[in-house]
């Protein structure tokens, strides 16, 4: 755990629109934590400090709530439509070796062979780690890949330690001709047919 997740929390009693306004009209974040059987606990974080560490997907708060240690690990961020202030937060009671299930963003990174086009067809994998050791994201390698090669969850190389809950058979990235020179490298005698048809 880093410094910067160490987040001190206020125990709350009050509730409601109202008291929520002046909350975070005095910089402070309304949240619940729950989990593990426990009555949901009602507490304020400190907004600035919250609204940085939670731009990390999956972030793992290390709380002091009123002298009273808990990790918590964000499941759910309630902002303003319009605004896009946080309104609310939902924090999930977690325990260091506990293993959790999360959603992982995925990011492609190199370049296919020369002319060849990227199709991203997942954002994220939904995987099983353990709760101090999230990663931030998943890097999947698309260098010198050829035309017609793809790359499915199961071939996806996991963090130690994590286990993959997404269906193994899901294409996350295929690798193709850009729509223009598909055309271009049709058959003469089926770009006559099209033309005749279109005619």
């Amino acid at each position: 755990m880093s410094e910067d997740t160490k987040v001190q929390a206020e125990l709350r009693d009050s509730f409601g629109k109202g008291f929520a306004r002046r909350l975070r009209a005095a910089g402070k974040i309304p949240a619940v934590i729950y989990g593990h059987g426990t009555e949901p606990v009602h507490v304020a974080l400190p907004g600035h400090q919250v609204s940085l560490i939670i731009r990390r997907a999956n972030a793992l708060l290390e709380l002091d709530i009123e002298g009273t240690p808990q990790l918590a690990l964000v499941k759910d961020v309630q902002r303003d439509p319009v605004h896009q202030i946080i309104e609310h937060i939902d924090l999930l009671v977690v325990k260091k070796g506990e293993k959790v299930a999360i959603d992982v963003p995925l990011i492609v990174t190199g370049e296919p062979a020369p002319g060849l086009m990227v199709n991203q067809e997942a954002n994220t994998l939904s995987i099983e780690a353990e709760a101090t050791h999230i990663p931030q994201n998943i890097e999947v390698s698309v260098e010198g890949l050829e035309e017609g090669a793809h790359i499915t969850a199961a071939d996806v190389v996991l963090p130690k330690g994590s286990s993959l809950l997404t269906d193994a058979e899901v294409l996350v990235v295929a690798i193709s001709l850009p729509a223009e020179e598909e055309l271009e490298a049709a058959p003469a005698g089926e770009e006559a047919a099209e033309e005749a048809a279109a005619e």
